[in-house]
């Protein structure tokens, strides 16, 4: 893309999200189902007015980082760690479920065993997105919910790179260099972990104390942290989205951390808005009726058995009922990491177009379904109600 496509794609994208954005507000949907319808409209799949989709995604990409660096700030470590005992048990037999459910819808119509796993393994994630940005902030800060949210898609996240590390290695048909990678990727996570308590300690905590007076200083510091932990994080096998966190959670203890979490939410937010207009506008409506049938079934048996899969799992490790239910409908969709398996897998010929094209479709219906059900029933940032709506 040369410097003037960008800034008109930028001018169109976003002109077009606040066109968007009013109507959806006009008619009481949520702000989500607009930059997704908007991507749908003027991309390449619809009007073709914005074409140059990998650029835009990469960008995009940023806003998940931001999300999760955010998250982190305002995480203690020994909560964090509390949690995530908990919430292994929660992920492990509601991934193992939702496998299985993903395989067996696919072989019921048809797929090979090769596209039926991918599948299965592309519905096991829930969307990070969908699930902290539709959750108050008070509320994901400071309560019981937002801990056991953040521990569950974070296992899921880990749980993700796996999934993609092995559909990386089976792509270039090693299976010696895919075990190395995934040993190497596991042990790296406390190498990334101690290094950046290290260097919090004796670099970022004494400059952030000796020129917080500097509040621009800081804001770049911040981002130069972020984003720095982000790509280290990816050198070592693993996501940026993890090293996001960790950048996170390792200068949550600073005073200075709220001040970061407020000045970062703008920045965030416009990243994100590029995220959902790229998964909108990656998707060919014209082939949809081609996986119309599977992905109507799959997406429906998603939306309806994920909360209750859920709801049981976190009342056997003695979590309220009420508190079961609002994190399982909240967590009940599939992933952009559902869209990046599709992707990965179809590139690396492990599965047919097809299947990729039943993993995106029912991907994008849950995204959207499950937006409109959270946000007309549960309290969100973006409610239309004025009683549901929190920040």
């Amino acid at each position: 893309m040369e410097a003037s496509s960008v800034t008109f794609s930028f001018f169109l994208i976003f002109t077009g999200a606040a066109i968007f954005a009013s109507l959806a507000l006009y008619t009481r949907q949520p702000l989500i189902i607009a930059y997704i319808a908007l991507g749908a409209c003027i991309g390449p799949y619809g009007m073709s007015m914005v074409t140059d989709l990998h650029l835009l995604s990469d960008i995009g990409h940023v806003g998940i980082i931001f999300l999760l660096f955010l998250l982190g700030l305002d995480m203690q470590p020994q909560a964090l760690w509390s949690t995530l005992r908990k919430s292994m048990v929660v992920a492990i037999f509601s991934s193992a479920i939702f496998l299985g459910l993903g395989y067996a819808v696919a072989r019921l119509f048809g797929f090979g065993v090769t596209d039926a796993l991918i599948t299965g393994a592309a519905m096991m994630f829930s969307s990070t997105i969908i699930g902290i940005k539709l959750l108050p902030t008070t509320v994901l800060h400071h309560r019981h919910i937002g801990e056991l949210m953040i521990g569950l898609l974070l296992l899921q996240d880990l749980l993700a790179i796996i999934v993609l590390m092995l559909l990386l290695s089976a792509g270039s048909g090693s299976t010696d260099a895919m075990g190395l990678k995934l040993t190497y990727s596991l042990l790296s996570l406390p190498v990334l972990a101690g290094g950046a308590l290290v260097a919090v300690r004796y670099v970022l905590l004494p400059l952030i104390t000796r020129f917080d007076r500097f509040h621009e200083y800081i804001f770049l510091l911040a981002i130069g942290w972020c984003l720095g932990l982000a790509e280290g994080a990816q050198l070592l096998g693993l996501s940026a989205e993890i090293g996001a966190f960790i950048a996170g959670i390792t200068i949550a203890t600073s005073p200075i951390s709220q001040y970061i979490a407020v000045n970062l939410k703008p920045l965030r937010d416009f990243f994100l808005i590029l995220f959902f207009f790229s998964v909108g506008a990656r998707f060919d409506l014209a082939l949809l009726n081609q996986v119309l049938a599977p992905a109507l079934v799959l997406s429906a048996l998603i939306l309806g058995l994920k909360p209750v899969v859920y709801r049981f799992l976190l009342k056997g490790v003695s979590e309220k009922r009420t508190l079961a239910w609002d994190l399982g409908f909240r967590l009940g969709q599939a992933s952009e990491f559902s869209l990046l398996i599709a992707y990965v897998a179809v590139a690396s010929a492990i599965i047919t177009e097809h299947a990729s094209l039943l993993i995106q479709a029912t991907t994008i219906i849950t995204l959207l379904v499950s937006s409109y059900i959270v946000v007309l029933n549960y309290p969100t940032p973006i409610a239309i109600s004025d009683r549901l709506r929190r920040d």
